[in-house]
């Protein structure tokens, strides 16, 4: 099947087209882009030169169709992903505020990519896995929670290193059981890819030393920081590399972190030492800001080696 699986959802996303639009006030939208954190890692991975896969749900509708396509051009396999006739695909809407924040409006848990449940993980998806990633923004409700531990099960059988994004948000992420299961994940993973912010507010702790040592002493073998426009930091071995950013004009920086680690994946998947990977990860993060739509930034591996 394929060397990197992922789970979680598929949805559309309709965004403001104006800074400062609010969300109880008309206002012109663009849209629908195909979209889901998992989604865009699984999309960038592949386009980047993996076998890739995701567990998905989407509606037969046309919001279910743009997906399917986008993917399936990407080289996602898309064998994995269910088409449900009484279910409508997810739909995001963003908005963005004047300091660079965003805030959206979630239709996932009753949308069909919240019908994701352990009967769809299978275990020949994950006969040739050696990446399995996991995106906090998955954690929406119990039957996915349940199809993500089947999946890590299949996993770890199959010897498939775990990787994990917090991707916090805060729209789902409302209480203390959710917050419990995101530390659970951060855990258990091999890799961990997270934003500065997301690990000190599912682990409680401030200073970022503290939290390497943290998941070192877990099952962490390498974490990496992101910090946006300010780059990231590479933690392997007991030492730290700091990444430069790519100064570019930002568009839409919506999707650019889920590129950015579907990126470092796939590089890692092929063989890629981890601080290169890191490299071609900011390269690609950078790039996807540069253009508006969820995964219309996402990139190759040609683009980036010769950006």
């Amino acid at each position: 099947m394929a060397n990197i699986v992922t789970i979680g959802e598929i949805l559309v996303e309709v965004m403001a087209t104006e800074i400062g639009q609010a969300f109880d006030e008309t206002g012109i939208y663009k849209g629908p882009f195909p979209s889901g954190a998992p989604a865009i890692f699984i999309d960038q991975a592949a386009r980047c030169g993996s076998s890739a896969m995701i567990i998905s749900v989407v509606g037969n509708d046309g919001f279910g169709s743009l997906n399917m396509h986008r993917l399936e051009e990407s080289g996602v396999d898309i064998k994995s992903i269910y088409v449900l006739d009484d279910e409508t695909t997810g739909v995001a809407f963003v908005r963005y505020k004047e300091n660079g924040n965003r805030d959206f409006i979630y239709h996932i848990s009753n949308a069909a990519c919240g019908r994701i449940n352990r009967d769809m993980v299978k275990e020949e998806y994950f006969k040739d896995c050696k990446y399995f990633h996991i995106m906090g923004s998955s954690i929406y409700n119990d039957a996915i929670n349940k199809a993500i531990k089947r999946a890590i099960g299949y996993a770890k059988e199959y010897g498939a290193k775990i990787s994990f994004d917090p991707n916090v948000r805060k729209e789902i992420i409302k209480d203390e059981k959710t917050k419990m299961i995101l530390k659970e994940f951060l855990d258990i993973a091999n890799i961990v890819v997270a934003g500065e912010d997301e690990l000190s507010y599912v682990l409680g702790l401030t200073e970022e030393s503290e939290i390497v040592d943290y998941l070192y002493g877990k099952s962490a073998d390498i974490i990496v920081v992101k910090r946006g426009s300010r780059g990231s930091t590479l933690y392997i071995d007991g030492k730290i590399y700091d990444i430069n950013p790519t100064c570019v004009e930002e568009v839409d920086p919506t999707g650019a972190g889920d590129c950015y680690v579907g990126t470092f994946i796939s590089c890692l998947n092929q063989g890629i030492e981890a601080l290169s990977a890191a490299q071609y990860a900011s390269l690609a993060g950078a790039l996807a800001v540069t253009k508006k739509g969820p995964m219309c930034g996402n990139s190759t591996m040609n683009e980036l080696i010769n950006m």
